[in-house]
């Protein structure tokens, strides 16, 4: 490969880096501004909104598309499952941020990984070694210092609503793996429908008149969010999954400065323990898993 072409290649990798940190960017201004809101609004009249204005933004797309990828997808009834645990999961998240700081929802929203690889041998077939294994552990470790478990904590319905929704976004993200033939129109698509259906039943029964200003923020949730899925299905254009996968860590990051910033929260010393420990376990998994399959393309797998 010449010099020229390695400079290329190069360039495009730093351009992809950095439109998929501009998208972690929005997706932590998109749950701030979520987070604003439901505290004045009900979480079915925020996903009810968002998903409306999001399939504004999405409407040429979808003319662009044609309405036949639209109707005839592969594994109907698995489409429908994955709309209906992406609006759950979504509705989970506002509510966990109603109840918590933004830094420890997405503390336990980034420890889905570490579920998923804990249940992949069980629902994907997927084989496991000691060494995820271990990560896998940790990972756990992690979470249970980040909950700080007490009989209290029991009773509280921001544990339950964290460790509920967070579960939901792990079967989001397999569902995910088992649509790949999908166009990402079609699946978001999809998910914005059905928040507009699970979102307007909710929201019938608590409804409040929003002001000019919140009927604007409202509607751009779904602005960013879109743009937010465009900038990280853009940045894997430009450089590799491998690459851009661990970026979402930085989620992490942009959710204590803003928490800090707008709502005055500052993570727990527990907190910050639980949160390294889940962000090296679920770094650990995802390079485990890329060096895995890596090799496997020329050796049998053997789990390690």
């Amino acid at each position: 490969m010449s010099p020229q072409h390695r400079s290329f290649l190069s360039s495009l990798a730093t351009n992809g880096v950095i439109v998929a940190l501009v998208g972690m960017l929005l997706f932590a201004l998109n749950d701030t501004m979520g987070k604003w809101l439901v505290a004045t609004y009900s979480v079915g009249q925020v996903v009810l909104l968002r998903s409306v204005a999001a399939l504004i933004v999405l409407a040429p797309f979808v003319w662009w598309l044609g309405w036949r990828p639209l109707v005839r997808v592969e594994r109907p009834k698995m489409q429908v499952a994955r709309a209906v645990i992406s609006t759950t999961e979504t509705m989970f998240f506002y509510a966990a941020v109603f109840y918590l700081p933004l830094a420890d929802v997405m503390t336990y929203w980034l420890a889905a990984p570490i579920y998923i690889a804990a249940v992949s041998p069980f629902l994907l077939g997927e084989q496991v070694g000691w060494r995820r294994w271990t990560a896998i552990a940790v990972g756990f470790l992690g979470v249970v210092i980040a909950l700080q478990p007490s009989p209290a904590m029991f009773q509280s319905p921001a544990a339950a609503v964290s460790i509920i929704g967070t579960l939901f976004f792990a079967f989001l993200l397999i569902s995910g793996r088992s649509l790949r033939n999908t166009p990402d129109t079609v699946l978001v698509f999809w998910q914005n429908v059905m928040g507009v259906v699970i979102g307007g039943a909710f929201a019938a029964f608590d409804w409040v008149a929003p002001s000019a200003r919140d009927l604007v923020l409202l509607g751009l949730l779904g602005v960013v969010a879109m743009t937010a899925h465009a900038l990280i299905n853009r940045s894997l254009k430009l450089t590799d999954a491998s690459v851009v996968a661990p970026l979402q860590y930085s989620l992490l990051f942009w959710a204590i400065v803003f928490g800090f910033l707008f709502f005055g929260d500052i993570p727990s010393v527990p907190m910050m323990i639980g949160a390294v420990l889940i962000v090296a376990s679920g770094l650990f998994i995802f390079f485990r898993e890329t060096q895995l399959k890596k090799r496997d393309r020329v050796l049998p797998a053997i789990p390690e």
